[in-house]
């Protein structure tokens, strides 16, 4: 899905509107999200091609919308600005969800991102939770996804599976364990793989805090409490750990 047709989902009734509001919305998208200080024809009849639309025609309503009074968009050379009228009232209209379309955005392209296609379907999946505003699920199955490329990441060097036991036997010696295969590690806790990750020297300082943090905040989605998981919490653990581990981390 194109990032206009997120958009347009995500606009009250848009579908439903007529052809001149259609134009407005998708002009207004144009320079709010996809930072472009004017448009044309040929970018609208874009725009609504990837929203599933049929345009209308351009060379009857941008003239016409630039010939009102006042004017609704104002014609610059060969292309078009909206007017200052008609901008200030679709960000009045629109711009509380700003934010929001721009992250749905950029979380809807992450899965293109992974080579894995089992790993791009889990997190197709997350996403879905993501936008249904289930966001406790969403959370804990971009938890699950992360912790399992960690193990898939580590069997598939031998020479990371012998520095894994290391580190383990350097920070837990009373445990006495010797991980040979990815099974072995349902013999830890999530902490202590990853605490042993970060003392074998496989991953970094900052991806240790990272995967530390969220570890933390999937234990408070996943069990019932008194605390709120929003929107935000929800971004945060998606956008930290596919970029900052799974697709950092590859195999």
């Amino acid at each position: 899905m194109t990032a206009v047709a997120e958009f347009a989902g995500t606009v009250k009734n848009f579908y439903r509107e007529t052809a001149v509001d259609q134009l407005l919305i998708l002009a207004w998208f144009i320079e709010t999200h996809q930072k472009k200080t004017n448009f044309d024809a040929v970018h609208l009849r874009q725009c609504f091609k990837e929203a599933g639309l049929d345009a209308p025609d351009m060379s009857v309503y941008l003239p016409r919308l630039a010939a009102k009074k006042p004017p609704q968009v104002i014609k610059d050379r060969s292309s078009y600005r909206l007017a200052s009228g008609t901008r200030r009232a679709l960000d009045a209209r629109l711009g509380a969800d700003h934010v929001k379309i721009a992250v749905v955005s950029t979380l809807t392209n992450l899965p293109n991102q992974i080579p894995n296609l089992e790993e791009r379907e889990f997190l197709n999946e997350a996403l879905n939770c993501y936008k249904v505003k289930a966001f406790r699920a969403c959370i804990v199955m971009t938890w699950n996804l992360t912790y399992s490329h960690l193990a898939h990441w580590i069997f598939s060097d031998s020479d990371r599976v012998v520095n894994l036991n290391i580190g383990l036997n350097s920070k837990f010696p009373k445990k006495n364990l010797m991980i040979k295969e990815r099974s072995d590690l349902d013999l830890l806790k999530e902490f202590e793989f990853i605490d042993a990750l970060r003392a074998s020297n496989l991953i970094e300082k900052n991806t240790h805090q990272i995967l530390k943090d969220k570890l933390g905040r999937r234990n408070m989605a996943a069990h019932p409490s008194r605390v709120q998981i929003n929107q935000h919490q929800a971004d945060d653990m998606i956008t930290d750990l596919i970029m900052n581990v799974v697709l950092k981390l590859e195999f």
